[in-house]
């Protein structure tokens, strides 16, 4: 649908008294991105975000597992927290400025590399983690059952040993 040349004009006219700015990055799980932004006094600041995991296989992004959130906190011009507060995987932050000048808004998943294993290096870090305890699982009981071996070796050279010698009747 085509707007009409005044729709157009007004549409046009309304962005350019309310402008407004927008930004689309990645970040990393334990990853934390910082902006400065200038803004000025008395300024309602609207913030929406959307949590997704990056698939390799696929090369596409799959929803957040239930849990993984991102927390936001804004600095005013004197360091002094706004907003510090965790939200879930979607959804959008709001604040309202009382002093003009430049405001900090920090952005981080609230996953560690212990919590979820939300990341595609977290999922590689738990099959390796998995595998490494495989491994270890068998190198102890390899290592038991050569030492049960040997024992029972052990034991059978000295009986027939000493049957041996009784029946030379060196002993």
């Amino acid at each position: 649908m085509m707007l009409s040349t005044p729709a157009a004009e007004l549409v046009l006219i309304l962005a350019w008294i309310y402008p407004s700015s927008a930004l689309y990055f990645h970040i990393g799980e334990t990853e934390k991105k910082c902006f400065i932004e200038e803004i000025p006094d008395e300024t309602m600041v609207i913030g929406k975000y959307r949590t997704q995991l990056w698939d390799k296989q696929s090369s596409s992004f799959l929803p957040s597992t239930p849990g993984l959130g991102m927390h936001v906190e804004i600095k005013d011009p004197d360091t002094k927290i706004i907003l510090s507060r965790q939200y879930g995987s979607e959804g959008r932050f709001t604040f309202t400025s009382h002093t003009p000048g430049e405001h900090q808004i920090c952005l981080h998943s609230n996953s560690t590399k212990m919590a979820l294993f939300a990341g595609g290096k977290l999922y590689r870090e738990e099959r390796f983690r998995m595998t490494s305890e495989s491994t270890n699982q068998r190198v102890l009981w390899w290592s038991i059952a050569q030492t049960l071996i040997l024992i029972v070796t052990g034991i059978w050279q000295m009986k027939h040993l000493k049957s041996f010698f009784e029946a030379k009747k060196l002993v």
